[in-house]
């Protein structure tokens, strides 16, 4: 009987044992413990000796290095063999084949150890490299997600960019692929979610799980802490002030409905109203309708001055002078380097090009009330380019800048716009005309109002939320007032655009 007892308790010790190894051995597929270094570690430790694990290609990927016969190591990566064993006075060593997903490629397992292998420790060597395959697969599972996750996050942005340079027929055509239906519209609106850099890739997948495939979702290219939706439907807005509520610090800006070719201009309509969203309780705002000025001039003068402005283009080639015109436009409403990364070529493409139109107009795009007026005929030019031909009147042939800025409802929105900002006693609107008439930068403006540049960044701030326009970011907010300024006469038109160069006889040739 006591023998018996005996032989049972040493069994039960046995089962508790192999237990004990099982489950410690179950928890390196936990999501947490799926590390193939700790699970070789691990194995060391439990046969009590030395493991290491070497890849298809015999590198060493984890335990340490230890002497191998490589005859029998490239046999089992070669499939010959599936595992060796040798054994010597001081070491019993087992050697396994790893298989990979590519059944092509194979990993080796080696175990050594002073005693030689019994059931246990064979037990657990042959389940462990069950785990080890496991693991791998799940590692190429994972791999093949987020190179997936990447090329349609880089379609993604491809589809924006064709956007952006208004090719709407090759931007239907990538995501018809994958989107089917996606740009079946002529029209749709875009909306801006800001939040910090380091959440983006969270709010981008968010975004995604409350639209889905109704709505393209690009994390921007050229700002860290933006996410840039293009939506063709109405309810994407209501799900993304929800994202808004659930997420504290993030902002949300809307433009209106625009045509599939102004996607650009929708997404500066939504930067643009990420300013209003700072100071509104529920950190969303909608784009605005607002008077622009080039809506209180004569359209068709205004048609015919952006003609005349823009006819040294005319000499080049219609591709060449597209690219240069869609370049200039994103160089004028963003910096050089984000509009490099919305088109997609490098920042000194973007320069060259935009150099290129200043030798063409024979102006100085540093000049803010030069870029003011660039900026006006290349949005006027998107409506030339829908067909909306100027008229060839000789009256309105000779229109310029003065003509298009003297009207009265004109004169009225800038006095309007401007008087805002009288009834703040830091006379911000000398210190933003000072700063307009620096070029935007705030150091000469200093010098010339005799105080610090931060003071200038900090009216110039200051009077952002009173014209509910953007002014510190480059862009049409910005241009705007400029105009504003030029309206009123409190800064003098650009001198190098005053005479109108593309109304001379003799074009420059580029």
């Amino acid at each position: 009987m006591a023998g018996q007892g005996g032989g049972s308790g040493g069994s039960r010790a046995r089962d508790v044992g192999e237990s004990t190894w099982a489950l410690e051995l179950l928890d390196h597929l936990r999501p947490t413990g799926r590390d193939m270094r700790r699970l070789v570690a691990w194995l060391a430790e439990s046969v009590n000796g030395t493991a290491s694990l070497h890849d298809d290609t015999g590198t060493l990927v984890a335990g340490p290095g230890m002497p191998l016969d490589e005859t029998l190591v490239a046999d089992i990566r070669a499939g010959r063999i599936a595992s060796a064993a040798s054994a010597d006075e001081d070491t019993h060593l087992r050697l396994l084949r790893i298989e990979y997903p590519d059944p092509a490629k194979a990993g080796v397992l080696a175990v050594a150890r002073k005693s030689p292998f019994d059931r246990r420790t064979s037990d657990i060597l042959t389940h462990t490299a069950q785990i080890l395959e496991l693991l791998l697969r799940a590692r190429e599972t994972a791999t093949a997600g987020r190179r997936l996750k990447r090329a349609t996050s880089d379609l993604r942005l491809a589809i924006l960019q064709l956007l952006m340079v208004e090719d709407t027929v090759a931007a239907r055509r990538v995501a018809a692929g994958l989107w089917p239906g996606l740009l079946d519209t002529d029209t749709a609106c875009v909306y801006v979610l800001e939040g910090d850099a380091a959440e983006r890739d969270r709010l981008a997948e968010e975004c995604l799980g409350v639209i889905g495939d109704r709505a393209l979702v690009v994390r921007c290219p050229a700002m860290d802490g933006h996410v840039i939706i293009v939506t063709t439907g109405d309810a994407a807005g209501t799900a993304l002030r929800s994202l808004v509520d659930r997420n504290p610090g993030t902002l949300l800006g809307g433009s209106t409905r625009q045509s599939l070719a102004r996607t650009a201009a929708a997404y500066g309509q939504a930067v643009s109203a990420l300013a209003v969203a700072r100071v509104r309780p529920d950190k969303a705002a909608v784009y605005a309708e607002r008077n622009h000025p080039q809506r209180l001039m004569d359209p068709a003068a205004l048609r015919a001055w952006t003609a005349r402005l823009l006819r040294p283009l005319d000499t080049l080639p219609h591709h060449t002078r597209a690219e240069l015109l869609v370049t200039t436009r994103l160089g004028l409403e963003f910096t050089a380097v984000s509009a490099a990364k919305v088109l997609g070529v490098s920042r000194n493409t973007v320069r060259a090009r935009m150099e290129r139109v200043e030798s063409l107009l024979r102006t100085d795009f540093t000049d803010l009330t030069v870029r003011a007026t660039v900026h006006l005929a290349l949005s006027t030019q998107v409506s030339l380019a829908d067909g909306q031909d100027a008229p060839s009147g000789a009256g309105q042939a000779r229109t310029r800048l003065g003509d298009l800025l003297a009207g009265p409802a004109l004169e009225t929105w800038a006095r309007e716009l401007l008087g805002r900002l009288d009834s703040d006693p830091r006379d911000l609107r000398r210190t933003l005309r000072s700063w307009i008439a620096a070029g935007g930068n705030a150091e000469r403006a200093a010098q010339t109002l005799a105080v610090h540049a931060q003071t200038v960044r900090e009216h110039v701030r200051s009077a952002e939320p009173v014209l509910e326009r953007q002014l510190i970011a480059s862009g049409g907010d910005l241009y705007e007032v400029v105009l504003a300024h030029l309206a009123t006469g409190e800064l003098e038109h650009p001198v190098s655009l005053r005479d109108d160069p593309g109304h001379s006889d003799s074009p420059v040739h580029g």
